[in-house]
């Protein structure tokens, strides 16, 4: 059956796609049409094409009529990238509009090209008429759904509102997909057709357009909720208030907010995540760089150590003008010149086992981008008394590794990989050995990645698996860990303590 893709590439045949220039040599001609924003309401907020009428895509089927009421004069659809004006288009002609476009490339194509952009407007829905459910459809109440997620039944609440809505309350463990975004997000959310699919809307207007189009991509069970949230909320049922990200979270982060695997929720999670950097060198830097950047809300930097001039062949968090401060301050003023909106904590302190504990505590996940064996089983040991996931990152020369020491998730922890550490003429240190300095940021961005998918709670994480990287081939591998079923660490059933880590790397046979 025709998929996300089939339908735009037939939307595409069917729909003509005007350019910014054409569509600006329209406006200056003052030809007679009517120009239309279908994004989201937030996103309307932030700007819009000169004499742009907002009419958010998921409220075409009960607006439109009202705002565009002759159907024979030309209309002209623009969203952010031209993917959800065709959809947009497709909605139009359906109501009987005769002559619709749709701007090519959106209000990001038109911005880039430097043509006029107003500033932003509110949208404000009318009262929309009653609408019957298409054949196929069904409607329950709050009481029946309410006894359907009780009874842990395999169902789907699909959220259809605005964000706007949904960030002031919603029923917990729903899926929001605004509605003008639900053909394109549909299938990645929620791939098995045969799912039993709950639609709500603010107060169900706008539920029965949602439900045909599903029906349209062939999903085989879906209801709506009778009402909508405001019936499930008037009935009294239990609303879930989630962390509401600002208009200014929305702007920075839009790429993130597309993604299903991430979108309002998880860049939410990831706000509010507090993430340990334990070393602000090769390894550090990138990984800051990129968490920052993605909007990890608490980023906590441990290093003892001060920027010398052979550290600026890798560690690109600083430059010239650091030399002789302490890492922690050069990292921390490049990071909030990066993102100003997140935390960053400072730990100008070198890690021991008297500090390690009070300072773990309170995290999500540490991230090791660590040299030395020592602070490497310190950190392990401390991480699996936490219980919190630790992405561990090497590199030598050319080469690379990264994993997810991770016991709480069915993985092994470090002890596990090596129960001893290997005599130091076997494990020179990067000042010794040396590295050629882009490794750390491939490692590095990699150790984010991982980091990211750790709080996040998606994709595979490298859990029980560690991926080599061979910079002179160019080839990565990944190599399956076990866990020790007999490791002093992971597998005990107490804490055996910390111990005289230093020792203990120099005499590994002797604690």
């Amino acid at each position: 059956m025709p998929n996300h893709q089939d339908r735009l590439a037939a939307l595409r045949r069917s729909v003509e796609e005007l350019m910014p220039d054409e569509l600006q040599g329209m406006i200056e001609d003052e030809d007679d049409f009517a120009l239309i924003d279908v994004r989201e309401p937030e996103e309307i907020r932030q700007g819009a094409l000169p004499g742009a009428i907002p009419l958010p895509r998921g409220y075409i089927d009960t607006d439109a009529k009202n705002l565009l009421p002759d159907t024979s004069r030309k209309v002209v659809a623009y969203c952010a990238g031209g993917v959800r004006s065709l959809y947009a288009a497709e909605q139009l002609q359906a109501l009987g509009y005769s002559d619709v476009s749709s701007l090519a490339g959106g209000f990001g194509r038109w911005s880039d090209q430097g043509f006029e952009i107003n500033e932003g407007t509110s949208f404000s829905a009318g009262t929309p008429a009653s609408t019957e459910l298409p054949a196929g459809v069904t409607s329950i109440g709050p009481e029946e759904l309410a006894a359907k997620l009780d009874s842990g039944l395999q169902v789907v609440v699909l959220d259809v509102r605005d964000t706007d809505q949904v960030d002031a309350g919603r029923i917990a463990g729903s899926q929001h997909i605004a509605r003008g975004f639900l053909e394109l997000k549909i299938e990645t959310a929620v791939p098995a057709k045969a799912t039993e699919l709950i639609v709500l809307d603010q107060d169900g207007s706008r539920s029965a357009a949602a439900a045909a189009s599903l029906l349209a991509q062939d999903y085989s069970s879906v209801a709506v909720l009778s009402g909508g949230f405001a019936a499930w909320e008037a009935a009294g049922k239990a609303v879930d208030k989630p962390f509401v990200l600002s208009d200014a979270d929305r702007a920075r982060y839009a790429r993130h907010l597309n993604i299903p695997e991430v979108g309002p929720e998880g860049q939410a999670k990831m706000l509010q995540s507090k993430v340990l950097l334990i070393g602000a060198g090769g390894l550090g830097c990138p990984t800051a760089l990129y968490l920052a950047a993605a909007g990890i809300g608490t980023l906590g930097i441990l290093d003892f150590d001060v920027v010398d001039e052979s550290n600026l062949q890798r560690q690109v968090l600083h430059n010239i003008d650091s030399i002789g401060k302490p890492k922690v301050d050069s990292a921390a003023e490049a990071l909030r010149k990066l993102n100003p909106a997140i935390n960053i904590v400072t730990h100008n302190t070198r890690l021991d086992s008297t500090v390690v504990e009070d300072i773990f505590s309170g995290y999500d996940v540490v991230v090791d981008g660590t040299d030395n064996f020592p602070t490497r089983y310190l950190i392990n040991d401390c991480c699996v008394k936490l219980g919190i996931p630790n992405v561990h990152g090497s590199v030598y020369r050319f080469d690379g590794q990264v994993t997810v020491f991770a016991p709480t998730l069915g993985g092994p922890c470090y002890r596990c990989l090596y129960p001893e550490p290997p005599p130091p003429e076997l494990a020179p240190s990067c000042a010794e050995a040396g590295v050629l300095g882009v490794l750390p940021g491939i490692i590095g961005t990699l150790q984010a990645m991982e980091t990211i998918k750790v709080v996040l709670g998606i994709g595979e994480p490298l859990v029980g698996k560690l991926l080599v990287y061979d910079g002179l081939k160019c080839s990565f591998e990944i190599k399956k860990l076990f866990k020790d079923p007999e490791c002093d660490y992971c597998a005990a059933e107490e804490f055996p303590g910390f111990v005289d880590y230093e020792f203990f790397c120099s005499n590994p046979a002797v604690v």
